[in-house]
């Protein structure tokens, strides 16, 4: 200890009796040690920014969240993903791409029969729950309804998807809800799903029989129990219902999730829905019926994709299944999966030019639907962009309805000539 007090001392008075070039060489020591420090400062900031960027497009590629994360909690994110994903794939659902009947209820007046339905049992009027509109039993019995159609005998196609709402209550709100849909050919009765919600034991429950097509007879019947849906119901909020019938495949959804695959069954011409009792809740949201779905059979392939076959093809892609709120340029999130799949060819194909074009149909003047058309045209490059797709390589174009490709004299044309187009350059 006294000598390196003793050393001290010595260093200090060597420091008092430096000449002036020993005090230039201290300054440029000083020096260095600062530029030093300034340069390790400058390396933590660009560091920092270099992990910011990158958080942002793991966010933006990978829907994660951004942030700063532990090692530790990158393994557990990782640890946290089923195994089963791409092992049991039950999220096929495609929604068909021509639209044949939609009705969200947001235009109808509060208490008045929804003006787009037919009827024949019970009562039907316009409530709203959550802020959503929609079509509510208020019959003490079973009401009855249907899709007012041109041919209210035959109107789905041989290849349709079928989507609605229901809004699932907490338990404890009310004794028991239940909802039935019954497809028909003609008069013939062909099949039905029956759900019920009950607060106890089971919560919901329900089961489904349907008449076997392609010339077998029988029927093939089921169950669905709480076991099967409490992954996939949601209580206390609205959820979403959607059927996929392709010729004699029928498959049912909730809220993405399959639980009904049946490979064999009779094709429907026609649907009712049948909601018991008049109890709050009870009744149908956002209803839409649209021509087309999933393949039959659909497998994995590493052919082209449909975006590549038709560029390949026709030097463009094509899609209804880009689609936004009414009179807006909203995407709504269904939209995503169709975008992706024109991002995953962008990415593919860095080098090529595309004009995304937004139409529309006749409905409104042109004072509207030009500008429309644009801001629609723009919210599909920037989600791309989002995405990851070069924005130098695209520029919006908005068409209004001065280039259809169908007669704007029905439903079904009008569904074709909303649509966005990628034309390649």
């Amino acid at each position: 200890m006294i000598m390196k007090r003793l050393f001290f001392a010595l260093m200090m008075l060597s420091c008092f009796s430096l000449g002036a070039n020993a005090q230039s060489w201290l300054k440029k020591l000083g020096n260095k040690v600062v530029d030093a420090g300034k340069n390790a400062v400058e390396r933590k900031v660009e560091d920092k920014v270099d992990r910011e960027t990158s958080d942002a497009m793991d966010h933006v590629l990978d829907g994660k969240k951004t942030g700063k994360t532990s090692d530790t909690d990158a393994i557990e994110a990782v640890d946290d993903t089923p195994d089963a994903v791409g092992q049991n794939q039950k999220s096929d659902f495609k929604r068909g791409s021509v639209i044949l009947f939609e009705d969200d209820f947001a235009n109808e007046q509060m208490g008045e029969f929804p003006s787009k339905w037919d009827i024949s049992d019970g009562s039907l009027e316009v409530a709203s729950v959550n802020g959503k509109k929609y079509a509510h039993s208020n019959s003490s019995g079973t009401t009855v309804f249907s899709p007012l159609m041109q041919n209210m005998k035959s109107y789905l196609p041989d290849v349709f998807t079928l989507e609605w709402d229901e809004f699932m209550c907490k338990p404890g709100d009310i004794d028991q809800m239940a909802w039935h849909i019954y497809f028909y050919q003609g008069d013939d009765e062909l099949g039905n799903i029956y759900k019920m919600f009950r607060p106890g034991n089971p919560d919901v429950y329900g089961n489904y029989s349907f008449k076997k097509g392609g010339g077998a007879s029988g029927e093939v019947t089921g169950d669905l129990n709480w076991g099967d849906l409490e992954k996939c119901v949601k209580l206390g909020q609205w959820n979403h219902f959607a059927i996929s019938f392709n010729k004699r495949a029928f498959k049912y959804y909730i809220n993405g999730q399959r639980v009904i695959n049946l490979p064999n069954v009779a094709a429907p011409s026609r649907f009712e829905f049948h909601v018991q009792d008049g109890y709050p809740y009870r009744g149908i949201g956002h209803v839409i019926l649209a021509k087309g779905g999933v393949e039959l059979y659909q497998r994995q392939t590493t052919d082209l994709s449909a975006v590549e076959k038709a560029i390949a093809e026709t030097g463009k892609f094509v899609t209804n299944n880009i689609l936004f709120e009414t009179g807006k340029a909203t995407l709504k999130p269904e939209s995503m999966a169709e975008i992706q799949k024109v991002a995953d060819y962008m990415k593919k194909n860095p080098n090529a030019r595309f004009e995304v074009q937004g139409h529309t149909d006749n409905q409104g003047s042109d004072a509207i639907n030009d500008p429309l058309s644009q801001q629609r045209a723009e919210a599909v490059v920037k989600a791309l962009e989002g995405l990851g797709c070069d924005p130098f390589n695209m520029r919006a174009v908005g068409k209004g309805s001065h280039e259809p490709v169908a007669p704007n004299t029905t439903d079904e044309g009008r569904a074709k000539n909303r649509r966005v187009e990628f034309i390649k350059k």
